[in-house]
Formats: C-alpha cells, structure tokens, sequence
C-alpha cells in the first residue's frame, strides 16, 4: 500500500527538540518520495486534539529525550488508537532509562560497564570520592536520561575531585537521577537493528565513530557539519562484527524493542565489547548514523522510511476489551 497519511510527530519540551525537528523534515520529505501524504506535528499539548480531529492512518515520532521517547508520546498513542513507528510504551520506557536498561542488558548477560547510580545532591565531595574507589579514577557521567550526549561529562584519571562534583552537579542539572560509569578506553561503535519481516530484528553494518570536535563523540561531533567521521562498515574482523550485531540484537530484544533501535558499544583496548545504550528512535539527520548504515545494507532513506510506516500502519490494533460492570 501506498499514499498513507503520516503525521510525523517532532520536537516537544526537550534539550534535544531542535535535533528532532532537523530529523522531522528529513523524514517528511522522504516519505513523499514514496507518495506519501506526511504532515509535520509540534509535540505539545495541543498534540492530542489535532491527532484526533486529523485524518492521519499512522504516525511516525522522530522525537528525542523526554515525553517523546520515553514512552509517554507512545502511550497517548495507544489511548488514541493510532499505529505508530517504533517501540511500545513499556519499551521506550526501560530503553530511555540507562540505569533500567542496564539491568536487562545484564539479566541478558550482555557486557556493560560497572556502575553506580546517584540520586542525590547531598555530599557531593564525599559521593565523588567514593565513586572513585569503587569505580576507579577515570569515571564517564552522565543524566540517567535523555540522550545526545547532552549533560554527559569525561573524568580523566589525573583530574581532581572537585571535577567529578561539577560532572555530577551538571548531570544533576539534566535529571534527577545520574548514571556513573567506569571510562573504558577504546574505539567508539555502534550498530542499528532493523526489524524485517519474517526475520524478525537484524544488525545493520557496524559504524566506526571518530570524534573531531571533541575527544568523545559529544553533541558537537554529532550534529555539526565535519564534527566526526563515520566508517561503515567498520574495520573490524569478521567475527568481532559479528558479535557487534550479536550484541545489538540481543539488547533490542532484551528491553522489547521494535522495528528500530540503535546500540552504542565502546571495543575496548583488550579487545572486550561494552554495550553503553539502547536508542530506540534514533536520528535522521543528515549526519545521522542509523540513515548512514541502512544504505550501506542497501536500503536508502526514502524507502526506509516506507519500511517503517508500511510495518506499522500494517501491525494488528490493539483490541479493545468488553468492559466488566460493577457487581450489583
């Protein structure tokens, strides 16, 4: 099928909002590629009534961060009724939670860095130096949400204390709840996953990330023109990208991902693989790394797209169950 009306959900009260609408108008004009009738939506409270009153057949969010991401978005949409590209609620939720999804990755026995969790504000100088004993010296921070880097913050060894407090309160300043990790030193990966039909989820071809804005692939290297350099396939030994998609897959699975996701590994020094994340609606930007690998595997990003919608416009609805009255 064909010409499907899509209401392309982006933005919302969110760091990354502006990155959501640059991926937005790159969907919207590639859905018209395929004959599509896409429309663009703001995610704000008005969202819910144009929804709706609108005719639309299926919805694609290309929302980043909170509400968009994290399951709420999704859930107005199963009150609504509207099939909608991605993962459901239950899934968006755990993904979009670092320290939650951490805990499926490791039930799933995939690999991940050691961990604390830091919820309070309290004892800063006292949380930093106990951090740094379980942990070891060099310490990765960041928001227990969200994603594009934003709020996250590098502690090298040499560095003092009074740089992990200022890491925490910055994280501290993004979400409530921070996520500190031991800093493994290696090359940066990640992998997208891409669900297809009878087939169930599949790795994309690796990506290889060299940062040049900053010494970690930060929200500079990300989104700005020449910020980093990406090499699909990456250079990697057959079997190692093999187990890069093992692993990719496996963490899609492990939270209930569906049609997309993608996942972020460091290749340790020692060669070890550390799973960082999950991102279940990840970018479509120009310089985007889910788009980039999806046409290395063949697939360009006007039919992508008309993947993604065609599969959700054609999943089954959610039946909706007798209601059981109240005994007399």
């Amino acid at each position: 099928m064909s010409g499907l009306r899509v209401a392309v959900v982006a933005g919302g009260p969110s760091p990354e909002a502006a990155v959501s609408r640059a991926s937005a108008q790159a969907v919207v004009a590639a859905l018209a590629v395929f004959g599509h009738q896409p429309t663009l939506h703001e995610l704000d409270a008005g969202l819910a009534g144009r929804l709706a009153e609108g005719a639309c057949d299926v919805v694609f969010p290309v929302t980043h961060g909170a509400l968009g991401e994290d399951g709420c978005l999704q859930g107005l949409l199963e009150v609504l009724r509207l099939p909608y590209v991605g993962s459901p609620v239950r899934a968006s939720a755990i993904a979009a939670d670092k320290p939650t999804s951490k805990v499926h990755f490791r039930a799933a026995g995939l690999p991940v860095a050691k961990d604390v969790v830091v919820d309070s504000r309290r004892d800063l100088p006292g949380q930093a130096a106990t951090l740094r004993q379980f942990l070891g010296s060099a310490l990765v921070v960041k928001p227990a949400g969200g994603g594009s880097a934003i709020g996250v913050t590098r502690i090298a060894a040499h560095q003092p204390d009074a740089a992990v407090i200022a890491a925490l309160e910055a994280a501290l300043a993004v979400d409530t709840a921070v996520l500190v990790e031991e800093f493994v030193v290696g090359r940066e990966l990640t992998c997208g996953v891409l669900d297809v039909e009878d087939e169930g989820p599949r790795a994309l071809p690796p990506t290889e990330i060299a940062s040049r804005a900053a010494d970690f692939y930060d929200f500079t290297s990300k989104y700005a023109a020449g910020g980093s350099a990406h090499r699909c396939p990456a250079p990697l030994p057959e079997s190692v990208t093999q187990t890069v998609g093992d692993i990719a897959v496996a963490a899609f699975r492990s939270v209930g991902a569906r049609d997309l996701g993608r996942a972020d590994l460091i290749l340790g020094e020692s060669g070890h693989l550390v799973l960082l994340e999950l991102n279940t609606l990840p970018g479509m930007t120009a310089t985007s790394l889910y788009p980039e690998a999806a046409a290395v595997a063949g697939i360009g990003f006007p039919e992508l797209c008309d993947r993604l919608v065609q599969r959700a416009f054609a999943r089954p609805r959610r039946v909706v169950p007798e209601v059981v009255p109240m005994p007399a």
